[in-house]
């Protein structure tokens, strides 16, 4: 039985995979890559934001700190995240349920914080979960199962009653390592693993309302 549930971000809660494709293109033409590898993107979502800077560092040999490329891919994103990103289909819908149920939920996140306050309270529903939790305090991201058993214990559920709702498949696999059940949400931009996904999750769903039967 469910009793809790732990929600990510980017490309589960809220439509903005494209925006991280875009971006990283973006920051590194402006900093002299002509013609960014196809496969980057692919390559750091996997990654923490500090990972991720390291490594357009290293392999392009960019002449800036970490601390640079962490603050100037937020600011190339921030303008999206604060006006324009939108929810994916079924959030709404899906939280009124858990409201209704008594089901505690939160989020875990690779995304920069602020980014993350700022969309989630643009789109109203900031209020409606007990945590933020971000990268930021997990150095090992999502590749470590330790975001989430802080969730868990946040919530105050053990992991075989946690639900974890993610949409890629390195996330999927870290929380089912960990014992938690785990629900693949489609996304555009991992639509490549659908079918590892579909084997790997306790489910596979279309949108977020389909979670309510999983209750």
């Amino acid at each position: 039985m469910v009793k809790g549930i732990i929600f990510d971000l980017d490309g589960t809660l809220i439509d903005s995979m494209q925006v991280w494709y875009d971006v990283d293109r973006r920051f590194l033409r402006e900093n002299g890559v002509s013609e960014p590898p196809e496969d980057i993107s692919d390559r750091v979502k996997k990654m923490t934001i500090d990972q991720s800077s390291e490594l357009f560092i290293r392999e392009f040999g960019l002449k800036c700190s970490k601390e640079y490329v962490i603050q100037r891919i937020e600011e190339l994103v921030r303008l999206e995240y604060e006006e324009n990103i939108p929810l994916k289909p079924g959030v709404e819908e899906l939280l009124d349920v858990l409201d209704s149920r008594g089901i505690p939920c939160g989020v875990a996140t690779v995304t920069y914080c602020s980014l993350a306050e700022a969309v989630l309270r643009r789109c109203g529903i900031r209020d409606r979960f007990r945590f933020l939790l971000t990268d930021r305090d997990f150095p090992g991201g999502k590749n470590s199962p330790d975001i989430y058993m802080k969730a868990a214990e946040l919530l105050g559920t053990k992991p075989e009653e946690t639900l974890v709702v993610e949409d890629s498949l390195h996330c999927v696999e870290t929380a089912k390592n960990a014992g938690f059940i785990a629900a693949a949400v489609y996304d555009r931009a991992a639509a490549s693993d659908r079918a590892a996904l579909e084997k790997l999750a306790d489910c596979y769903i279309m949108t977020l309302d389909e979670v309510k039967n999983l209750l």
